[in-house]
């Protein structure tokens, strides 16, 4: 390809060309659902022009666009046990979100990147994924949010999203310039600066430390990185500039912000105060004693109980979340949830079919309920909500009874 055919390659598509060190960057603005886009990855690294390509994925897309059945193969007793529900349940919804698209458009979200995938392995190019892991970022960003703008995700905003039957214009539009978890979480990004700063403006920041980083390291000279038109502005001033300690900005970047000493420390707290007020009840009146533990099973056994029920669980699920919270909630280092999710998983354990049948029955919020899979999921975060409240709940009764 000369160099008039390179100029024609890219004049009608979004791109910026940097020198750093050895390194020529072109970075690509890509459209993840434009077949433009696709044809112009392909014709750009089919020129030779090119020994490393960059994508803007993680470890973990990337092996989901290696292995798009992976939720086949998924040991719902591992994720359980391991704390990975809410991992899962995201990528779920992202794949779900993907699937909606597909059958929309006719094109696979991302398959630009597949693209880039395919080419450089087909010519034995070196290949980048720079982007930070979409559980740092997804972590990052509820840190950041504040109480009610969690209430609101999870329950008006996922909700919401589940439900619609077709992705909107305004949706096909923000894919044509930013990416899957931008689109996604568009609406929150637009109105809340922690998800936007987590979403765009650090993810930004790490694909340029990335680079950096990476070419510092390789024999590089000329990469093609393929980015999401959104990401360009961004990754292109972070990467002109000179000051920029690349490996502090990916460590920094890659730290989840810890939970607030009070927040860390509240749920032995509140052990504390329920045992010493157990205590001081026998201490004063044995019947009042046993109304206080009468108290602390009925509301956290009976709203945990409620919360399985919600989500479908067999009734044995039902009985193990009511026999569970009240102990559970004295012992923060185990959940209900945990114990009615693996309860209701040895009770109806999914098939294979269940499996295969996973990322259809997600794009609708009726099929988290549907699919056994999913219903395990929904079991451990509605009975751990129904505990939750049922933990405050009862712990106020106590301490009026006390007062």
């Amino acid at each position: 390809m000369n160099s008039k055919d390179w100029q024609t390659a890219l004049s009608d598509q979004p791109h910026q060309i940097i020198e750093h060190g050895q390194t020529r960057f072109v970075l690509l603005g890509t459209a993840h659902i434009s077949q433009k886009s696709v044809e112009t990855v392909r014709t750009l690294l089919q020129s030779g022009r090119f020994d490393t390509v960059a994508i803007e994925l993680d470890e973990n897309r990337f092996a989901a666009i290696q292995n798009p059945d992976r939720f086949r193969t998924m040991d719902i007793i591992h994720v359980i046990r391991s704390g990975q529900t809410g991992l899962i349940a995201t990528n779920l919804a992202l794949s779900a979100y993907q699937k909606r698209l597909a059958d929309q458009l006719g094109i696979t979200p991302g398959a630009e990147m597949k693209a880039a995938i395919d080419e450089a392995r087909s010519q034995n190019l070196k290949l980048w994924r720079i982007d930070r892991d979409i559980s740092t970022t997804m972590k990052r960003a509820w840190r950041g949010l504040r109480l009610g703008e969690k209430m609101n995700l999870l329950f008006g905003g996922l909700a919401g999203f589940f439900e619609k039957e077709s992705i909107s214009s305004e949706e096909i539009e923000k894919l044509k310039t930013g990416d899957m978890l931008e689109s996604t979480f568009a609406e929150f990004a637009q109105n809340s600066p922690s998800i936007y700063r987590s979403l765009i403006a650090e993810r930004d920041h790490y694909m340029a430390a990335r680079l950096k980083q990476e070419s510092a390291a390789a024999n590089c000279h000329n990469a093609l990185v393929v980015i999401g038109a959104g990401h360009l502005e961004g990754v292109a001033k972070h990467l002109q500039d000179p000051h920029m300690d690349a490996d502090r900005a990916i460590v920094e970047l890659d730290t989840v912000p810890p939970k607030g000493r009070w927040l860390k420390w509240l749920p032995w707290i509140i052990t504390g105060i329920i045992l010493t007020g157990f205590a001081i009840g026998f201490s004063r009146n044995t019947d009042m004693g046993w109304d206080m533990i009468k108290i602390w099973i009925l509301y956290n056994g009976v709203l945990a109980a409620v919360g399985a029920t919600i989500a479908g669980a067999h009734p044995l699920t039902i009985l193990s979340a009511f026999l569970a919270a009240p102990l559970t909630s004295l012992n923060p280092a185990v959940a209900a949830g945990m114990v009615a999710a693996l309860v209701e998983a040895w009770i109806r354990k999914p098939t294979v079919g269940d499996f295969e049948q996973l990322q259809t029955d997600a794009t609708k919020l009726k099929g988290w309920w549907k699919n056994p899979v999913t219903r395990i999921l929904l079991v451990f975060f509605l009975t751990n909500l129904g505990s939750s409240i049922g933990t405050w709940i009862s712990g106020f009764k106590i301490f009026n009874q006390l007062l």
